[in-house]
């Protein structure tokens, strides 16, 4: 059973850093995972922030390029650091993982509760 575990979120305010941890369990061995933060704010849609796919590719929004940085640590964990953060960044972020098909693998997505970032205005 994979299990998703984010922290780290917190009220900042505005022009300070903020890093978010994602922590994954129950990873299967011969499986690939790539992992991505995503936010939602209130009233709005959940959209991609920030990822780490295989093992060298790190998209990243427009909206936070430059500022966010998104860094896997282990298979197990993943962090995102935050810089010159925004009263607009001001969401709860989520951590994805996504378990790439293969011979042995189905794909599948599991997401965390997610942690809340708020950056007064």
């Amino acid at each position: 059973q994979v299990e998703v575990v984010e922290s780290g979120g917190n009220s900042v305010q505005a022009g300070g850093s903020l890093m978010l941890s994602c922590i994954v369990t129950g990873l299967r061995d011969r499986c690939g995972y790539d992992m991505r933060w995503y936010r939602q704010a209130p009233g709005k849609e959940r959209l991609f922030v920030a990822g780490v796919v295989g093992d060298t590719e790190k998209p990243i929004a427009d909206s936070v390029k430059g500022r966010f940085t998104a860094s896997r640590e282990n298979r197990q964990k993943m962090t995102l650091q935050m810089m010159t953060l925004k009263p607009e960044d001001t969401a709860m972020y989520y951590c994805q993982v996504y378990q790439r098909p293969s011979f042995f693998c189905s794909s599948g997505t599991y997401w965390g509760p997610g942690t809340q970032v708020t950056v007064p205005s």
